[in-house]
């Protein structure tokens, strides 16, 4: 199966979406290294970031890749050496043209204002128009499924129109993603048998998208059904609902239906976030294969049971697509989670107190504490439940002041800090961009001069949850959890309180105190109140 991406230029029309130059030449080049066949890099005659896009690109080598510029057919009333969009797609000097043309007779009609010969015509002059110059041209017939329900001798005799006109791939579209496997097939099947018929021997290809869900399935017919080549994105990223999924279609073509692909499975999970950190969104955690949920397990009987045999409730193994299992500690654990845990951390010590930990975890959820994504957090409980756990200072209280005045531009955000390191008492204060940034302040120029390494930390990310309850309104617990990177490596914590502000600080005190521990630090002196100590008063104010 030849595969085509469009994550650059489809893939952008998503909501959220955005590419610099920059991205777009990062993200070629590696789907270049994952063999992906052809890339569609934008349309140039749209926008001036495609143009400024294939200018870098000329003096960008793909190993493996095609480069293609992506262009609809000419205007109905111009000739085609004087169509703005045909120039545009030569002037990107790539050696594939994708351009497309309409399917169906409503779009026809009602979108170009054409009659249907026009259209035809259109279609032709097009595409030996790019021919002529040069060009593989993969012809994209949009809205084809729809045209072909409505109309399907025009829709297929646009095909017939490409096909003569040396159009190298013929796309079937489903551009507003609603059709069904059935209809797919059954259309695709009509569209390989007609053009056999004419003697037009051009390869048929797909395009799905996932307005009701089914963009997989209606690719998995179409391929069923003699196409052979595939365009979608990475991550489903699209308009409206998406696109195709490339990275939930290869794994299902090579894993459940045996299919010899080029494209290295093992580095699906990778590509697929580093997509999305170009991007700058959020992974999709429930993203079939490659999510970081999707071989996550919580139930202590599905964790027992994928522990003895992972086929009891994985389809795949996750590392055939580069991802991991991991293990999810909530009040739904049992001894089997903190057992794989322990094989997951390297930790086999978690083992041994696996059933006083599980107690101790269910108690601190049933507070607000969620463990996902705060093992920081999680690992200072289980050291403190197998009494290992020393204390690197001691807390003996904070102040947080927001002060607004009239006039002012905004409010002015003051914390004080008293600690104790050892025998040495520490009371400093801190300015803020809000309270929660003053008290992290704070804490950390308390501790620096005792702690030099403190000094590389960063807060990347803050989260807030209100929690239902027995209480409601300002009374309501609230979960805060922290992401902290020191530059090596990122950890999260967690806390949880009625009070944000206390909430905010358990994790921020678990957060360095895991840095301290992971770097060798030898603690000394009292207890501070930190996740595990604070969850035995949790309504402290």
């Amino acid at each position: 199966m030849e595969v085509y991406d469009t994550t650059l230029r489809d893939g952008t029309q998503g909501i959220g979406v955005s590419f610099t130059s920059d991205d777009k030449i990062a993200v070629a080049l590696r789907l270049d290294a994952f063999k992906v066949d052809l890339i569609e890099g934008g349309w140039p005659g749209s926008n001036p970031r495609d143009v400024a896009f294939f200018e870098r690109m000329l003096d960008v080598e793909l190993s493996h890749a095609c480069l293609a510029a992506f262009g609809s057919t000419r205007r109905k009333d111009a000739l085609v050496e004087h169509d703005a969009n045909l120039a545009a797609l030569l002037a990107a000097r790539t050696p594939v043209v994708t351009l497309f043309g309409k399917s169906w007779t409503l779009h026809v009609r009602e979108a170009l204002g054409a009659s249907l010969d026009e259209n035809v015509a259109m279609i032709a002059s097009s595409v030996a128009f790019m021919r002529d110059q040069g060009r593989r041209v993969v012809y994209d017939a949009e809205h084809f499924y729809d045209g072909f329900a409505d109309d399907p001798d025009y829709a297929l005799a646009t095909l017939i129109a490409a096909a003569e006109a040396g159009a190298e791939r013929l796309v079937l579209c489903d551009t507003n993603g609603g059709r069904l496997p059935e209809e797919i097939a059954a259309a695709t099947s009509r569209a390989r048998e007609h053009l056999a018929a004419a003697g037009a021997r051009v390869p048929l290809g797909v395009h799905p998208h996932n307005d009701a869900g089914l963009a997989i399935a209606n690719a998995l017919a179409a391929l069923r059904e003699g196409a052979t080549h595939v365009q979608g994105t990475i991550g489903g990223y699209g308009e409206r609902c998406g696109n195709l999924d490339l990275l939930g279609l290869l794994p299902t073509l090579v894993l459940k239906l045996g299919a010899d692909q080029p494209q290295p499975l093992t580095e699906a999970t990778a590509l697929g976030r580093f997509v999305d950190e170009r991007a700058n969104l959020a992974s999709n955690p429930r993203a079939p294969y490659v999510g970081e949920g999707a071989f996550a397990h919580k139930g202590g009987i599905h964790v027992s049971a994928v522990n003895r045999r992972p086929e009891t409730y994985e389809h795949v193994p996750p590392e055939s697509v580069g991802n991991t299992r991991r293990v999810l500690l909530s009040d739904l654990s049992g001894r089997a989670n903190l057992v794989a845990k322990a094989d997951e951390l390297g930790d086999g010590a978690l083992a041994d107190e696996a059933a006083t930990l599980v107690g101790r975890l269910k108690e601190l959820e049933h507070l607000g504490y969620a463990f996902e994504g705060a093992e920081a957090s999680f690992h200072l409980v289980a050291r403190k439940v197998r009494g290992d756990h020393r204390p690197y200072f001691t807390l003996h209280g904070y102040t947080v002041m927001i002060d607004k005045r009239d006039g002012d531009g905004g409010p002015r955000c003051e914390a004080n800090v008293r600690v104790q390191v050892g025998d040495v008492f520490e009371h400093t204060a801190a300015d803020g961009d809000g309270p929660v940034n003053a008290l992290d302040r704070a804490l950390r120029k308390a501790l620096e001069g005792f702690y030099p390494s403190l000094r590389s930390l960063t807060l990347t990310d803050y989260k807030v949850r209100v929690l239902a309850g027995p209480d409601t309104g300002t009374a309501s617990v609230v979960r805060v959890h922290v992401e902290t990177s020191d530059g090596e490596r990122t950890w999260g914590t967690v806390g949880a309180h009625t009070n944000i502000i206390d909430a905010s600080y358990q994790a921020l005190l678990d957060a360095i105190d895991s840095k301290l521990h992971a770097d060798g630090v030898v603690p000394g002196g009292p207890v501070a109140f930190g996740a595990e100590a604070a969850a035995e008063a949790p309504l402290r104010s």
